[in-house]
């Protein structure tokens, strides 16, 4: 299946993986729309995913992720990149496959946890054993993320435009 059969080309994988800059550059390649979900749901409350996280919760929030997806899954083709978490829900998975072509970008547990090293925005890393998580989550969610992949391309190695022409490559099999 070809992206011009599919609505909508999901990005999803773990956080540090580069789904926003990827994303953008793929949008920008096949003429596309990008929307970065978590930008979405901080635009729509006016709050940060942060704030949203220690006022309603992690179960508030992923309410929140869901309805977003819920809204754009009706919407013309675009490039969607997903939280980290988002595949975690059976709810998300379901509009997710249902409606677009699914790629995993995936990256080395070395890789991400050297990328998100001085990140601060990032609620469930806002703790002391910050590479114990990264590595927790992602041996959680990759199998989660592997089987709802219509691809999977590495962004460990390579620059992101390599990343790119990787994904139209798979898109035009």
């Amino acid at each position: 299946m070809g992206y011009m059969q599919s609505r909508i080309i999901y990005l999803v994988g773990p956080m540090g993986a580069g789904k926003s800059t990827i994303g953008r550059l793929l949008a920008n390649d096949l003429g596309l729309s990008f929307t970065d979900t978590d930008q979405e749901i901080e635009a729509r409350c006016g709050a940060e995913i942060a704030w949203i996280f220690d006022v309603e919760g992690e179960e508030g929030f992923r309410k929140r992720e869901a309805e977003v997806l819920r809204d754009l899954s009706q919407q013309p083709a675009q490039i969607i990149a997903t939280g980290g978490g988002t595949v975690m829900y059976a709810e998300n998975r379901k509009i997710i496959s249902a409606t677009g072509f699914v790629v995993f970008l995936d990256a080395a547990v070395d890789t991400l946890v050297r990328r998100m090293e001085k990140d601060k925005s990032r609620p469930l890393l806002q703790k002391p054993n910050r590479d114990e998580v990264i590595r927790d989550l992602y041996a959680e969610r990759e199998p989660v993320y592997r089987e709802l992949a219509d691809v999977v391309v590495s962004t460990s190695r390579g620059n992101p435009r390599q990343v790119v022409n990787k994904i139209v490559d798979a898109l035009n099999q």
